[in-house]
């Protein structure tokens, strides 16, 4: 009977899926070595450089991708979403403390990183404002807090559309609602942030919106009884009318449907969702006429520990800055970096892996005992 059950959760896993997660790991710290360590004509300047900083628009497709694997996920109570959503939120709290606090402590934070946030006092005054910083893992945690209950309660798939369109839509009216209340405000910091340098990269409106777009394709998944190359058929016969609707808001009226790319409005959620869409069907269509191999395996490595991976990759490179300065460094040097980042980074979470089997073969003897 287990044996059944994982036979039949296997089938309703989409591969593709993985696959994009997995990318998105090594993505991310190829992205985040050069935002921290190159200087700003490489960043800006450089092919190489121009190529990564665009490869960093990529967020919404680890957010669609979210959603769609939310809804087809083996843990489908409210309870574990709410449980889950706080403990990536304490996850986050944790990470920042190792990113900032941790170097500032040892010595080993760069004058320059503290002098791009104007402070002139000491350190140590800011170090709420540093435990408090919001990035993916924040979105995430606040973002399951509330998609559990649509999962529950909302049963019809355009219903669900509907509602991730709807928080696309009010995102610029909500945009920056502050009150003077300090833990209350960092909440609401939390949902609707617009500060520029970012406080809180990636505010819950408008970019949950991805997330409950992708709930609507798992939904659809689940009802065209997991019929993967339908679900990606669908995806681009919607993602093509959504970038072709998202394009003239984003280059017309860019001041209200695009004020930036982390407080983007209505039509940036559109235009970047319609892109992911097509994104999506075209490596799905590549994946299936690729074989097994250990490239592959190495994908679906990173996706299965995407979260830990994720924490490492920053820990790792926050440390980094009082070693290599903080947007210092020439193109060539950042490759190299790079490259020792992707090995760092792996190495640690194997570490990880092989404490955890470690702990779970005591538990096992100590239960046979």
């Amino acid at each position: 009977m287990i044996k059944n059950k994982t036979m039949e959760q296997q089938s309703k896993r989409i591969p593709a899926l993985d696959l994009i997660k997995g990318m998105s790991v090594i993505g991310m710290i190829i992205i985040h070595t050069l935002l921290t360590f190159a200087d700003i004509k490489s960043q800006s300047e450089s092919a190489i450089g121009l190529f990564i900083v665009f490869l960093g628009r990529g967020t919404s497709i680890f957010l669609i991708c979210m959603g769609i694997t939310f809804m087809t996920s083996r843990h489908q109570s409210l309870k574990s979403s709410i449980t889950r959503g706080g403990m990536l939120l304490a996850a986050a709290l944790f990470m920042n403390f190792l990113k900032f606090i941790f170097p500032v402590i040892f010595g080993f934070a760069p004058d320059n990183f503290i002098q791009r946030y104007g402070w002139h006092g000491p350190i140590e005054q800011q170090y709420l404002y540093l435990m408090l910083l919001g990035d993916i893992l924040q979105l995430a945690g606040m973002s399951l807090l509330f998609i559990g209950f649509i999962r529950k309660y909302v049963t019809n798939k355009y219903g669900i559309l509907g509602i991730g369109l709807l928080a696309a839509l009010v995102s610029r009216e909500v945009s920056g609602i502050n009150i003077d209340i300090p833990v209350v405000n960092y909440v609401l910091d939390l949902l609707f942030n617009n500060d520029f340098p970012a406080y809180v990269y990636f505010p819950v409106f408008p970019w949950v919106s991805f997330i409950i777009i992708g709930m609507f394709f798992g939904k659809w998944y689940q009802e065209l009884n997991y019929n993967r190359p339908q679900l990606f058929k669908n995806m681009l016969y919607i993602g093509i009318p959504f970038a072709v609707l998202g394009a003239p808001l984003v280059f017309i009226y860019g001041d209200y449907n695009y004020n930036g790319f982390y407080h983007m409005g209505p039509g940036g959620v559109l235009y970047f969702a319609g892109w992911t869409l097509i994104f999506l069907f075209i490596i799905y269509k590549i994946s299936v006429n690729v074989k097994e191999n250990k490239f592959i395996k190495l994908l679906k490595y990173c996706s299965k520990n995407l979260t830990t991976m994720y924490m490492t990759q920053w820990i790792l490179i926050s440390w980094g800055k009082g070693i290599f300065g903080f947007r210092a460094n020439p193109i060539t040097t950042v490759l190299a970096l790079i490259v020792m980042y992707i090995i760092l980074t792996f190495s640690v979470q194997i570490l990880i892996d092989l404490i955890r089997k470690k702990r779970e073969k005591s538990k096992v003897v100590e239960v046979l005992s």
